[in-house]
């Protein structure tokens, strides 16, 4: 037996919200805002982004370990956040991640369209979540109701280690029984995401619009200038770098031509490990 190189892609890897469903990723952001006021510590929607696409608890985790917000924490309780709080806070988000996720739940622009066009092509949809699964039995629900029913789903708390480690997006390749993991295309809005694709192996793509670092609502895109939407690229675009993902497309509408690129790379022997 020899190795032989796939040529064309198997399957696409996509995050959930801030890719498929809930345009500007409101859903998670907003409940960590409330979580912390309900422990009488502020937190401002831009701080609650930033570690978006890790599990939730450890997302809770680099909050408090952020200095200001650890200091605002002290101020609160007399000590800096330890393990206990962060599951404190953590039992506190779930129930109203539960109960909330429905107010930002609808599919974006686009998105089931083009995950039309790759099952003509032949993918197999996956699909990960730093949702956990008690969260992700209500999103799958209702993103079901709305048209778009994935092949797999993996929860962050249904593998050893969230993202960026590969384990979801490799559970993902057992469960559709794929053979080779350069055939896989994963897709995201955060950075934590693309590390995890690109640990697992995988062909990377980034989202810049629909998710957490434009941070906008689909009104609020839609009303940019041509010449806003260019400088947020180029921004956008410097943030995503250090996670090196092959392709930057605005949102997931894009990410059909993107796979066709994708495929013809693989014609020519290329591989996603070394690009």
């Amino acid at each position: 037996m020899h190795y032989q190189h796939p040529t064309r892609l198997a399957a696409a890897i996509l995050d959930w919200a801030g890719t498929v469903v809930d345009f500007g990723s409101f859903a998670p952001t907003k409940i960590f805002v409330e979580a912390f006021a309900s422990f009488d510590v502020e937190l401002s929607l831009e701080e609650a982004r930033g570690p978006m696409g890790m599990g939730k608890w450890e997302h809770i985790r680099a909050l408090c370990d952020q200095p200001q917000i650890a200091e605002r924490f002290q101020r609160r309780f007399g000590r800096l956040p330890g393990d206990e709080d962060v599951t404190a806070i953590y039992q506190r988000f779930m129930p109203l991640q539960v109960a909330k996720v429905g107010e930002h739940s609808a599919p974006i622009p686009g998105a089931l369209e083009a995950i039309a066009a790759l099952r003509a092509r032949g993918l197999k949809i996956g699909s990960c979540s730093g949702y956990p699964r008690e969260v992700m039995v209500k999103v799958v629900e209702l993103a079901a109701a709305a048209g778009y029913r994935p092949d797999h789903v993996v929860a962050s708390d249904e593998v050893p280690r969230g993202r960026p480690s590969p384990a979801q997006a490799l559970a993902n390749v057992v469960a559709l029984g794929l053979d080779d993991v350069a055939a896989c295309v994963k897709v995201d809005d955060t950075e934590p995401g693309i590390l995890e694709g690109r640990s697992a192996g995988m062909w990377t793509v980034a989202l810049r619009f629909s998710g957490n670092f434009l941070g906008l609502s689909w009104d609020a895109y839609q009303a940019l200038s041509a010449e806003r939407r260019a400088a947020e690229r180029e921004r956008i675009d410097g943030l995503f770098a250090a996670s090196r993902p092959h392709y930057l497309i605005d949102t997931l509408a894009d990410l059909p031509g993107v796979i066709e690129q994708i495929d013809a790379r693989l014609a020519r022997g290329e591989s996603p490990q070394h690009c």
